[in-house]
Formats: C-alpha cells, sequence, structure tokens
C-alpha cells in the first residue's frame, strides 16, 4: 500500500461499498474525502468516526455528481485542505429499473451523468495533479453490467459499458505517467442500490419480494452469494499497492462466476 502521505477523493461514499473503500483507505493511514448524500449530523458522525478511529484526516464534500462545477469544486477542495488527490474512486451510483419504452428521460439523463459523466469530470480534474506528482491510482466502480445485460437496465447497463471504455482511454494516456486506471465490476452487492431496486423489479417483472432476490438476483450468479463490501474495498486496497503498478487498463471482475459462461 502507498505510503500515509497519499490521499484519498471516494464519491459515492457515505454507505455501502465506498464507504467500505474510503474506511480501508483511511486503516491504511490514507486521507480520505467522502461525498454522498445523507443526514447531516450522521455525515458528520461518520467523518469524525473515521478520523478517530483510523488517526487520519476526514473530510466530506456534498458535491452532487450530477453537476460538473461542484465535482471540479470538490477535487480542488480536496487538493487544497488535505494537499493532494493521489487516490480516486468513482463509486458513485444510481439505479432505475423499467421497461424501455416507459423510461423515464429524466431517469436516463440521471443515471447517465452520475453513473459516467461524474466519473469523467473527476478524472479530468484530478489528472493533473496526479501526473505533476507522477504518481496516482484510479479506481472506478463498475459492475458485472459493465460485460453483460439485463433487462429494465437500459440507462445503467449503458453507464457501466461506458464506464469501462473511458477507463481504458485513460489508462493508454496516462501510461508512462505513474498513474494507473482500472475498473472494479462487481456482481451483486447487498447495499442500498440494490436493495432500492428490488421494488422496482417486483413490479416490472410482476415478482414477490424474494422471488426477487433468489430467482432475479442471486440467479445470476453461480455462487449464490452476495459478492460483500469488504471484499470489494479489499481489491481496491490492493489496486492501489504498488503490487499493482502493472495493473492498468483492467476491468476486474468479482461476480461469483456471473459472467463466466
Amino acid at each position: 500500500m502507498p505510503k500515509s502521505q497519499h490521499r484519498a477523493v471516494v464519491t459515492g461514499s457515505t454507505s455501502g461499498i465506498g464507504l467500505a473503500v474510503a474506511t480501508a483507505l483511511a486503516g491504511r493511514g490514507i486521507d480520505v474525502m467522502l461525498n454522498g448524500f445523507g443526514e447531516p449530523e450522521a455525515i458528520r458522525a461518520l467523518v469524525e468516526t473515521i478520523g478517530r478511529d483510523h488517526g487520519v484526516r476526514c473530510l466530506h464534500s456534498p458535491a452532487d455528481m450530477s453537476k460538473p462545477a461542484e465535482i471540479a469544486a470538490m477535487i480542488q477542495e480536496a487538493e487544497d485542505k488535505l494537499g493532494s488527490v493521489d487516490i480516486l474512486v468513482n463509486n458513485a451510483g444510481i439505479q432505475r429499473v423499467s421497461p424501455i419504452e416507459d423510461f423515464p428521460i429524466d431517469a436516463w439523463d440521471a443515471i447517465l451523468a452520475i453513473n459516467l459523466s461524474s466519473a469523467f469530470h473527476t478524472i479530468r480534474a484530478a489528472v493533473p495533479g496526479m501526473k505533476r506528482r507522477g504518481w496516482g491510482r484510479i479506481i472506478n466502480t463498475a459492475s458485472a453490467h459493465s460485460l453483460v445485460a439485463s433487462p429494465f437496465k437500459a440507462a445503467y447497463v449503458a453507464a457501466k459499458h461506458g464506464l469501462t471504455g473511458l477507463t481504458k482511454t485513460v489508462a493508454l494516456e496516462l501510461a508512462t505517467s505513474g498513474v494507473t486506471a482500472n475498473c472494479i465490476s462487481p456482481g451483486y452487492v447487498w447495499t442500498p442500490l440494490v436493495e432500492k431496486q428490488i421494488p422496482d423489479t417486483m413490479k416490472a417483472r410482476n415478482l414477490t419480494r424474494e422471488q426477487v432476490i433468489n430467482d432475479v438476483v442471486l440467479a445470476a450468479q453461480p455462487t449464490k452469494q452476495f459478492v460483500t463490501v469488504e471484499q470489494v474495498a479489499a481489491t481496491a486496497l490492493f489496486l492501489c499497492s504498488n503490487e499493482a503498478a502493472q495493473i492498468t487498463g483492467a476491468n476486474i471482475v468479482m461476480d461469483g462466476g456471473w459472467t463466466a459462461a
């Protein structure tokens, strides 16, 4: 792992995968800026807990990942207050489950903005500093849906496919700079994002909650187990290590065998 002088920004990190990654980075002595929505008191407590438990500086940015100006300001704030952005984890994401003919246009636009375009904006803002310092790690949370499709998830699948292409392009551009760019593509992880899409899937497929979990969600994963946030965080830590310096442009799939067939 990098030494503690490195600093990280993790988007969508007030819960779920992002929080697990941010906490794991803090556990290695890395200062971290959280980002995401939530109750102000809960976020303040989260920031204080991470900072106190791991002896690091922990900040929070409420930047809206659908707004490019706020994204750029967040990266600049991290540079100013933490001193650098050496590790960038693009994890913010939203989901909507609906048949294509009924898919709301505003939902399409929002999912593409938050799940794909926000990564472009954070990378664009963070790369100059990484190149100047000669070291950086860019990690994009993609999905098994970066490789395969599922019905009723047109925007999400399109965004995740696009994220892998963005990652490959960035990796090639930065190949000689000491900066790597990779994706992690989990299968189904039990997070608030997955939990929230259960009712929509129930409606779209006319199934019960139990049927959605067992016959739709876990049916895709041969192991019949959810990926854990801790497993994703451990993979992110490895990608930040010096041992992973030659891994760039990769899509690290951890989906219980979903895409093996």
